[in-house]
């Protein structure tokens, strides 16, 4: 499995990726997309609102279970990926096939970058899952 060691990661099995001033990328790590299998689609009606740490932005459908987003950090949420988005380019595969690229999930700005220090790093993460 991959895990870049660029990425934050949290217990939930969300990656964060931190670009320039307080923005970032969410999605879901290479571990939970191999354990939900093949995801069939992805919903965010969370773009605009303003959400907590832990709070959930979303849901991730499979073909045989669903499992609720959370936020890693606090923030905005700015973008839902539309190459995901059953409106626009509907690929949901996406996230099988790219976690770390193509299938991000939600962009967001960050409201208490400090929030930062409390995630897993590769290792931690690494360790976490076995």
């Amino acid at each position: 499995m991959n895990f870049p060691d660029n990425l934050k990661y949290t217990k939930d099995h969300e990656w964060l990726r931190v670009e320039d001033n307080n923005i970032a990328y969410i999605g879901i790590t290479d571990f939970a997309q191999s354990e939900l299998d093949e995801i069939v689609y992805v919903e965010v009606e969370t773009v605009g609102e303003e959400l907590n740490i832990e709070e959930e932005f979303g849901v991730v459908e499979a073909v045989k279970t669903t499992s609720d987003l959370f936020m890693p950090v606090s923030g905005k949420i700015l973008e839902f990926n539309p190459e995901l988005n059953q409106d626009e380019g509907d690929n949901p595969a996406l996230v099988n096939d790219d976690p770390y690229g193509e299938g991000w999930i939600v962009k967001i700005e960050m409201t208490n970058p400090s929030e930062l220090d409390d995630l897993l790093d590769v290792e931690a993460y690494k360790e976490l899952i076995g």
